[in-house]
Formats: C-alpha cells, structure tokens, sequence
C-alpha cells in the first residue's frame, strides 16, 4: 500500500534527481559515459561488434563503464555534419580529405595524423568489383568499365570517400601503367558517363546495385563486396582490377567536443583499442585489411594480392587531389557535366 510519506519521498526523489540533471549537480547513479563515432557507411557491421569489444576492454582495464553510439553516412557528408556541429568524439572516416576539413573548422588539431600510429590509419582497403554471377559483361580492368553498354554503380565523389577512391584508382590505373592525363581524363569520363545512379554514399550504392538490381557491377570497397557475397550468397562474382588505390581509414580525435564533455580519455581509448591486437583481429575478420602482422597472417585468405598505388604517388596528396578533381569546377564537373 502507498502511503503519503511513501509519496512525499518518491516526488522529493524525483525532483531532486530532475535538479541534479538540469544543474549538472551529483547523481548517486549517474548515467554511463557515452562517445559518439561518426564513421563512412560500409563500416557499420565492423562497429557493431568493435564498439561493445571496446565497451568491456575499458571497464576491465578502468572500472568505467563507457557506451559507443554509432553514426553512419558518406565519409565526406559525416565530414561536414561533425564540421556543423554533430557531437562526435571520434571520427572514422575513409580519407585524409575528411579530417581536413574539419581542422579547417577548428574541430580537429592540425597534426592529427601524427597523434597514432600508420598515419592514424588503423586499417586499410581497396577498391574491386562486384558482377553479377558469371560476369556476363566479361569485366576484368577498368577499361572495361568504359565501355558501351555497361552500367557502373559508383556513389557521387562529392558526398563519398567510396566514390573519390573509385575516381581516382581508374585515373591513377592509366598513368601508373604509362597513359597521359588526358588517356586518365577519358577513360575516367567514359566510366562516369556509364553510371545511371549517383547515390550520396557507398552503402546506398550497394543497395542500388543489390536491391534494386540495377547496373552491371558495382565498384566499392573490398570489404563491402565480402560482406554482400556473405549475406546474398552465390549471386555475385568479386573481380580484382589488375592495379588499385590504396584506401586508407584514418581516425581522429574531435578535439573540440571531447574538451568541451571531458571525454578526451575515452576517445583517446576508443581509437587506441582499435590498434590492439584485439581490434586488429576484429577488423581483419570484416575483410579490412589490418596493420597487425598476426592479424592479417590469421586473416590472410580475406585478402588477395593486388598491385596498389597510394594518393601521394599519383595526385600528391589529398589536398592537391582534392582542388584539382573534386573542388566546384574540377576535374569531375568538367568530366561529368559535359
């Protein structure tokens, strides 16, 4: 039975524990720590389970218990969602150009990617193909994907890290195999002029191609055609291109929202647990392709052996590449709005 006194203290509680959460005064049960990971779209299944693993490192090494949300998207729109002002401590994105953006906004320091190891790039891809089973339309090399008749899902280089890194493997193919940068320029034009649908990210790219049946093969990353021959079965074929780009997955402290939430430990151990042998085996098991030594050895069927090239050997650096190929009146708008 309830009484009025058993009343009295169940309000007095409730307003108290209402006080404490307006005024930022001491709860006996305060909530968990949360960090927040913004991350490009085709690492969502990696996450899921590197983000609990994490979870249960920390409250055995710490005693804290500290929970991940996760946010999904193209590389370059989380780019500039972060840079708007959506809360993440740490971002994962898929190229160097992003991280960029948001030290120019005053969210990340400049020297980020001197703060861990490999550049800050705890894993690594490249981009393949994905074909329908027999791969009727005989595609082996990024030529093929120029000519007539082929449909190429690609998503939009403007909003996608998948989409720039597709631009430019087919551009750095020709001039690592000896073509001019005109020869790049028009086969990277034919390629484009091939693609029916720009979707805004990699993952909505996979989901037109899949789904929706359109297109004749799809150019993602090599873990996300892993992950579609997993959940689809024998339907598609994965075809390595002769040469590739090396794609690497930086991360990053996003200094102005860990200082402003005292969180810098925990994203700083959220990025650090991604380098541990322990992380480094989770990401090999989702076919990115690891810094561990053991983890890629252990992992070593996920990953077949192509020739790569990285941006600094071909386009300098992702600033350059960036203001020569996807700037507003680039190289792409030339290429495609022609």
């Amino acid at each position: 039975m309830t009484t009025k006194k058993t009343t009295r203290r169940f309000v007095l509680s409730s307003f108290l524990a209402a006080s404490a959460t307006l005024f930022g005064l001491p709860q006996a049960q305060a909530a968990d720590t949360v960090i927040l990971n913004a991350a490009y779209d085709v690492t969502r299944e990696l996450f899921k389970e590197i983000n609990p693993a994490f979870s249960a490192d920390w409250k055995k090494t710490t005693g804290e218990t500290v929970s991940v949300n996760q946010s999904h998207g193209g590389s370059s729109k989380q780019a500039r969602s972060v840079a708007d002002g959506l809360e993440a401590s740490v971002v994962t994105m898929n190229q160097a150009n992003d991280i960029d953006i948001l030290v120019e906004r005053g969210a990340v320091a400049p020297d980020w990617a001197k703060k861990f190891p490999n550049n800050a790039s705890p894993f690594y891809s490249t981009m393949v193909y994905l074909v329908r089973k027999g791969n009727p339309k005989q595609i082996k090399d990024w030529a093929d994907l120029a000519k007539p008749g082929v449909k190429v899902i690609i998503p939009h280089p403007k909003t996608s890290g998948n989409g720039r890194y597709t631009y430019l493997a087919a551009w750095g193919a020709v001039i690592k195999k000896g073509g001019t940068e005109a020869q790049a320029r028009d086969l990277v034009g034919k390629i484009f002029h091939n693609v029916p649908v720009l979707d805004a990210g990699g993952r909505g790219a996979t989901t037109t191609f899949t789904q929706r049946e359109i297109g004749d093969v799809l150019v993602t990353f090599e873990n996300e055609v892993n992950l579609v021959r997993e959940e689809f079965g024998d339907k598609f074929d994965v075809v390595y291109p002769s040469i590739s780009i090396l794609a690497e997955s930086p991360v990053a402290v996003v200094d102005r929202v860990v200082d402003k939430r005292n969180l810098r430990k925990q994203a700083t151990g959220y990025i650090n647990f991604l380098y541990s042998e322990e992380g480094q085996e989770i990401i090999a098991k989702h076919s990115l392709r690891p810094r561990s030594e053991k983890a890629f050895k252990k992992y070593n069927a996920n990953f077949r052996q192509v020739t790569l090239f990285t941006i600094d050997d071909v386009f300098g650096g992702w600033k350059a590449a960036q203001k020569k190929h996807f700037d507003d009146g680039g190289e792409f708008d030339k290429i495609y709005n022609k």
